[in-house]
């Protein structure tokens, strides 16, 4: 028999086409009249006019992995301000920053995601300092109202939506074999494993917007699970390529997920059925990383910068405090995973 603690977490999600021209309406929902945007130039202007009247401070200029000089920055903001509350539209540059903003200043989020990561559904915050990324929990930075509108994903470019939505699964693929999961949040997994594997195909069309909803679903599923479980090596591993090595956020996810797969299929042999089941494959890693390869998405660190004399270090950085893992952490299984994901080699594992 098994034993689980399970908490709901009480977010506001608004799903369909169209569902942004009510972010006013929203935003009145919440009480908020002095509020922090946090959306770049590229947001259409009539998302950002609807807002007039109620925008006391904006960021532009948003950069992944949240450099605490913009956490700094953005926070004399709202002091100055006094603000209230903070909107993000976007991806998980803006939505990653609002968090790091609540931190500092207990305030309602509203998220506007406009790719699929997910994470805009859950309490998990990170910055990064001197070239490292520290991540935590605080439910004071998940999101109050979150919309969901497919059609500002339409815009987004195939190879981001592809290595976005990969990202997005990731956190369902963890949440399998999480120490603390669940028999809810293994179902709502299972089910954003699905709709991110049956989209990716379409993804390479801007304008699939049926593939394009079926990956915003997924996404949202797969950050209720990134929100109520704890995460294990795959998100340890991409913290560290990214925040220390500069490697870009969702590509790094898209990456090294068929490894970490692999690294603990034999630890973790339901998680392996599951991810077959739901992609409808015989092998969970070799599956993943084919349909990524076919749309298009990177398979290797090397495409993203990432070398082989970085390898010391990041073993260094990825065993310090390692999170719970199915499958030992040591610093030889790092090394042999690192060399395996820099060249393209999944089979060495």
């Amino acid at each position: 028999m098994n034993s689980f603690i399970h908490t709901s977490r009480a977010t506001r999600v608004v799903f369909g086409e169209g569902t942004v021209t009510g972010l006013r309406a929203e935003v009145a929902r919440l009480g908020l009249r002095r509020v922090h945007l946090l959306a770049s130039r590229r947001i259409d202007e009539s998302i950002i006019a609807s807002l007039d009247g109620v925008v006391v401070a904006r960021t532009a200029d948003l950069v992944q992995h949240v450099p605490i000089e913009h956490v700094d920055s953005g926070a004399q903001q709202n002091s100055k301000g006094d603000v209230d509350g903070y909107v993000a539209i976007g991806g998980g540059s803006s939505i990653g920053l609002a968090k790091a903003f609540a931190l500092r200043r207990r305030a309602p989020i509203l998220a506007v995601p406009t790719t699929f990561s997910g994470s805009e559904m859950s309490p998990i915050w990170g910055i990064t300092d001197a070239g490292v990324k520290t991540t935590g929990r605080d439910e004071a930075v998940a999101p109050t109202t979150v919309i969901y509108d497919p059609q500002l994903t339409t815009g987004l470019p195939s190879p981001l939506a592809v290595t976005s939505s990969v990202n997005a699964m990731a956190h369902a693929v963890e949440a399998l074999y999480a120490d603390d999961g669940s028999p809810v949040v293994s179902l709502m997994a299972e089910e954003a494993i699905r709709l991110v594997g049956e989209a990716l195909p379409g993804l390479g069309s801007e304008r699939d917007i049926s593939a394009r909803s079926d990956a915003l679903q997924g996404a949202w599923l797969a950050g209720v699970c990134l929100g109520s479980v704890s995460m294990a090596l795959h998100h340890k591993i991409c913290h560290t390529l990214g925040g220390s090595f500069g490697l870009p956020h969702a590509d790094t996810h898209t990456v090294m997920l068929p490894y970490v797969i692999e690294y603990n299929a034999r630890a973790s042999p339901d998680t392996e059925r599951t991810i077959c089941r739901a992609l409808g494959v015989p092998n969970a890693a070799q599956g993943l990383q084919d349909l990524v390869r076919s749309c298009g998405g990177p398979t290797s660190l090397r495409e993203l910068g990432f070398r082989e004399k970085d390898i010391d270090w990041a073993v260094e950085l990825a065993t310090r405090r390692p999170y719970p893992n199915p499958h030992p952490i040591t610093a030889e299984g790092i090394r042999a995973l690192l060399e395996a994901a820099l060249n393209d080699e999944l089979d060495r594992l």
